[in-house]
């Protein structure tokens, strides 16, 4: 334990020692047995103060463990300024941050530095890495505030904070929060909607609910698993690729409710009211929302949350556009994991998409829920889809 954490450690135990000291006062030091547990207390929390400590140090300090707390930072540049900045992040840091590279659209000059990929790159990598942040460190111009505009819009969909160098904004701009990395203040363009703390409240409340859930309904989901066998040939799990968090592709699972020959993986065509592929089972599965239940061991997988923006299928057109190609804020929606219900769905937005206003509607509903997000607006949602969606009119 170093001397720094012992000076962190001996006020609180002083404090104790000097409350400790007025009750035997004010007792007359007769009550010995009272003594004996102040003893044994003071000892024990001094003894649990030293421990934990050591550990946590100790822990902080072992290669593997360093290595997933640093903070992994992008730096998107073009000349010295980006260079500059990538190099003072690597010394400052303490070996907190782990400084990706530089990456960069334009053209290399003799003579210049090497970049490390182009920003489409970057943004490639931010799917298959934890990136913490990006830092946007463009040389002095005039055009800076376009430049910015225009990365920050390519960059809207990438889970990380982004952050600009102060001189390369004016106006209203400066009045933007500001962030420290190493000993270098930063603006800050764009959060993450979910903090760490509160990914790990999320994460646990998935997990407890989603056991609980399982072991309750495993008799019932049987049953289901024996009539979907015996209403129709085919396998009783249907898997479909579907889009989730931070835009990577997981495998969905969800009770067969078409038969087999009639099932569509892409989802070319959207299932609508009293579609002929549907079966008799299915049907029913569909109108309780029993076909979902499935994807309990998508969350206990970590690829979705209980709660949170309804995973389409990759195919999913209204009025013959892509999803993503119908609003720019749908992106968004990867900010968080996908959920097996929402604030949309409790809302009534829910089923076939016909017009893009439906989808606008969704995608606001979504948005509404990321940016106010709570473990008790989660609890909230769970208890409306119980009352309002199993025997949803929209459900089909």
């Amino acid at each position: 334990m170093s001397l720094q954490q012992l000076r962190f450690l001996m006020p609180p135990l002083i404090l104790a020692g000097f409350v400790q000291a007025g009750v035997y006062w004010w007792l007359g030091w007769k009550d010995i047995a009272l003594l004996r547990a102040s003893c044994a207390w003071t000892i024990s929390v001094t003894a649990g103060l030293i421990v934990t400590r050591g550990l946590s140090t100790f822990a902080k300090a072992h290669p593997v463990i360093e290595t997933r707390l640093k903070r992994k930072i992008a730096v998107i540049g073009s000349d010295a300024h980006a260079f500059r900045t990538a190099e003072r992040l690597s010394k400052e840091s303490q070996n907190g941050i782990s400084v990706l590279g530089v990456f960069d659209d334009g053209p290399r000059h003799p003579g210049q530095a090497q970049v490390q990929g182009t920003i489409a790159s970057l943004i490639s990598l931010s799917r298959e890495i934890k990136l913490h942040g990006i830092i946007i460190a463009l040389p002095p111009g005039a055009e800076n505030e376009t430049q910015i505009a225009d990365l920050s819009w390519r960059l809207r969909g990438v889970f990380a904070d982004v952050f600009a160098k102060p001189y390369m904004l004016h106006g209203p701009d400066v009045a933007l929060p500001v962030q420290t990395i190493g000993a270098m203040p930063f603006l800050v363009l764009q959060r993450r909607p979910l903090d760490e703390w509160q990914r790990l409240i999320k994460k646990v409340l998935d997990v407890t609910v989603s056991l609980i859930c399982v072991i309750l309904l495993l008799l019932p989901l049987a049953v289901v698993a024996i009539a979907i066998k015996m209403d129709s040939p085919g396998p009783v799990l249907f898997r479909q690729p579907r889009l989730g968090f931070n835009n990577r592709q997981f495998m969905v699972f969800k009770f067969r409710s078409m038969y087999t020959n009639a099932s569509d993986i892409l989802s070319v065509k959207q299932t609508s009211r009293d579609d002929p592929r549907v079966t008799r089972v299915g049907k029913w599965l569909r109108k309780l929302s029993i076909d979902e239940m499935p994807q309990l061991l998508n969350v206990l997988r970590g690829e979705m949350s209980l709660v949170g923006p309804r995973p389409h299928a990759l195919q999913t057109r209204v009025e013959g556009a892509l999803l993503n190609d119908v609003t720019a804020e749908y992106i968004m929606r990867f900010h968080v994991k996908p959920g097996i219900t929402g604030w949309a769905q409790v809302n009534g937005a829910r089923g076939e998409l016909v017009t893009t206003d439906d989808l606008r509607k969704r995608v606001a509903y979504d948005l509404e829920y990321i940016q106010n997000w709570s473990a008790w607006f989660d609890l909230k949602i769970m208890a409306l889809t119980l009352v309002r969606e199993i025997v949803s009119r929209n459900a089909f």
